[in-house]
């Protein structure tokens, strides 16, 4: 299953929505959610915790001025990348 990330950590139930996630899945952060994957963020730690796949859209960094803030565990892709992720993930829940 395909997991995005769409809003600011501070304005979700991050802890929840890292309850669901499992070990096959892919977490996408996008729009205000590539602040979880701010280096050294709260948010970023509980990420962290995670098995899977963390992927966070580069154009959403680039528009919030972020390029390079990240944590290196996190797998920058652009709208092609997010493309392939819902081709190989059927289903898909936006949190």
């Amino acid at each position: 299953m395909l997991f995005t990330l769409s809003h600011s950590p501070q304005q979700c139930d991050l802890a929840a929505l890292i309850q669901l996630v499992g070990d096959e899945d892919a977490l996408l952060l996008m729009q205000d959610g590539v602040l979880a994957a701010l280096e050294n963020s709260m948010a970023q730690s509980h990420i962290s915790v995670l098995t899977c796949p963390v992927y966070v859209l580069s154009e959403d960094l680039q528009a919030r001025g972020l390029v390079g803030q990240i944590s290196h565990k996190w797998t920058p892709i652009d709208y092609n990348g997010f493309v392939d992720l819902t081709e190989r993930h059927r289903q898909h829940i936006a949190w």
